[in-house]
């Protein structure tokens, strides 16, 4: 199977982008309360065209959630799985699944949705041919080594453990026990498709129709993407608004000084420079709440100068050369906490975290640090290059101090220099191909809180997410052992035992757990963030 074996724990991320882009609020905000008002939120391009199955990054993934409704959507309050499209999904023995959908739902072409747009679409996703970055998610499903194999061409066109019995109806086949299997398929992976994705794929990707409370109504790239409402959707969570527009900022410094102008109606991602300010800037219209995101920085393990034996001393030394505590007080006003685990304090310890599980190399400790750096034969070149997206996300003030802090601690101004890229979708395109050299700075957010949507989409060998490439036979076995659990407490602790070997290896840097902030103008309300730190825009009213 490519990229991670699935059972029971099996679920849904995107790579963060945490970026800030887009404008349009203002003026453009209209309205008088009756619902027709369009907000102007900060967006950034995706990195991929916005196919389901093929969008695996944030803000791509804010549209998706915005036009597409799946079998299940995540609570936005609690993040727990809810029925949307699915009437219920029934199974016996936790690997034969039947799934019966809403009669009456229906894409915003007026297509109907049927069994038959789920079973479609999730082969499409599937199919190697197709090359979409998410098709792993279907990996659990029988067939899939047929579909997609590790090596050389497919052998089969469908899976064929997805069968589809009648317009309301199909039925699923696992390759083995996975009792929690439902609650995944809120992941936009998963969300039907209509038969013009298909008829012509060029145009739907050029103008995506899906089913949920909004549609693309034009996108210019590096500009703008609007969004409206659709009055014919079928679901209870119907948009509030009369839709949103998207535009694209390459500095969300530019994007806040737009909110407190009056020409943006929302920026989902205060920077760090404006955090200091945000609370007197903008009073009760600025959150800060926790959510499932942690930052980290990440290694070429492909590179051999970063894999040979005794360079996890190194890296456990630049790690010990960091001093978080410094860093999420003056850089990020305590809208971050140094993190001492791969996970989030959002998870709770029943979820699996576990505060202090890096132990002493999350530790600022220039001595040590230096140490260890010496003892693994120092720093490859002599000088750590951290390489991150310049067009969001305020990475340049945090990047900048902890090449600082490393340089400091090791005596030497030239141990760690910064290195921009860009934008995101450059950024996320040379890491994705393994054209990196030293760190990078990386980050996962949550789609499903359980530890393991935070380690094996990452580390797990050959996961779609590990683009360091980092390997490592023993967290390989423990992962598997731990998705074949069914007691839940005995599952978590297993994850919890692979998470040590990312420790010992050092495999990549736990940075900082983040929290979602965002501010918004006078002209909005019943604005919020949810678990996951995006905007629930549907909720937004428009005064």
């Amino acid at each position: 199977m490519r990229g991670a074996t699935h059972a029971k724990w099996a679920a849904c991320a995107v790579t963060v982008a945490l970026a800030a882009t887009a404008c349009g609020g203002g003026g453009d905000s209209g309205g008088g309360g009756d619902g027709s008002g369009i907000v102007g939120s900060s967006w950034g391009d995706p990195q991929n065209p916005l196919e389901p199955a093929n969008t695996n990054e944030v803000q791509g993934g804010k549209v998706l959630d915005m036009i597409f409704r799946g079998l299940m959507r995540y609570d936005p309050k609690t993040g727990e799985a809810k029925n949307m499209v699915a009437e219920k999904i029934d199974t016996k023995d936790s690997q034969n699944f039947t799934v019966k959908i809403k009669d009456g739902w229906k894409f915003s072409n007026g297509e109907k949705i049927t069994a038959k747009s789920f079973v479609d679409a999730w082969n499409y996703g599937a199919h190697l041919k197709n090359n979409q970055k998410n098709a792993y998610f279907f990996g659990y499903i029988e067939g899939y080594d047929k579909v997609h194999p590790e090596k050389g061409d497919a052998s089969a066109d469908t899976l064929s453990g997805l069968k589809v019995v009648d317009d309301t109806t199909f039925t699923v086949k696992l390759t083995q026990k996975f009792s929690t299997w439902p609650k995944t398929l809120g992941y936009p992976a998963f969300a039907p498709l209509p038969k013009a994705f298909y008829d012509d794929h060029d145009a739907w990707l050029a103008k995506p129709v899906g089913n949920g409370p909004y549609t693309v109504d034009s996108y210019a790239k590096g500009s703008k993407m609007s969004l409206r409402k659709w009055d014919g959707y079928t679901g209870e969570d119907k948009a509030r608004n009369g839709g949103v527009d998207l535009k694209v900022y390459t500095d969300n410094n530019t994007a806040y000084t737009d909110l407190m102008a009056g020409n943006l109606d929302l920026v989902d991602d205060v920077p760090a420079s404006q955090l200091k300010n945000a609370k007197n800037d903008l009073g009760d219209r600025y959150i800060n709440t926790p959510a499932g995101i942690i930052q980290t920085l990440a290694f070429p393990f492909y590179d051999s100068k970063w894999s040979k034996a005794g360079m996890e001393k190194v890296r456990q030394g630049l790690s010990m050369a960091i001093n978080r505590e410094q860093i999420t007080e003056t850089i990020f006003q305590k809208t971050r906490t140094p993190a001492t685990d791969w996970t989030s304090p959002v998870l709770g310890e029943a979820g699996g975290y576990k505060s202090g599980l890096c132990g002493d190399p999350c530790k600022y400790d220039a001595d040590q640090a230096k140490k260890l750096i010496a003892d693994g034969g120092g720093i490859p070149g002599g000088t750590l290059k951290i390489t991150y997206n310049a067009d969001t996300g305020s990475h340049k003030e945090w990047v900048d101090a902890v090449c600082n802090s490393i340089n400091k601690a090791l005596g030497n101004d030239k141990s760690c220099v910064g290195s921009p890229v860009g934008t995101f979708a450059d950024f996320r395109s040379k890491a994705s191909q393994q054209k990196l050299d030293g760190a990078w700075r990386a980050g996962w957010q949550m789609d499903y809180p359980l530890i393991q949507n935070f380690l094996q989409p990452l580390y797990y060998t050959d996961a779609p997410s590990n683009d360091g490439k980092w390997s490592d036979k023993k967290f390989d076995e423990l992962v598997d052992k731990a998705n074949a659990e069914t007691d839940t407490g005995k599952a978590v602790s297993t994850f919890q035992d692979a998470e040590k070997v990312l420790a010992e290896q050092m495999a990549v840097i736990p940075l900082w757990y983040q929290n979602g902030s965002a501010g918004y103008s006078d002209k909005v309300s019943d604005v919020a963030l949810n678990q996951f730190s995006v905007p629930v825009y549907n909720e937004i009213k428009v005064s």
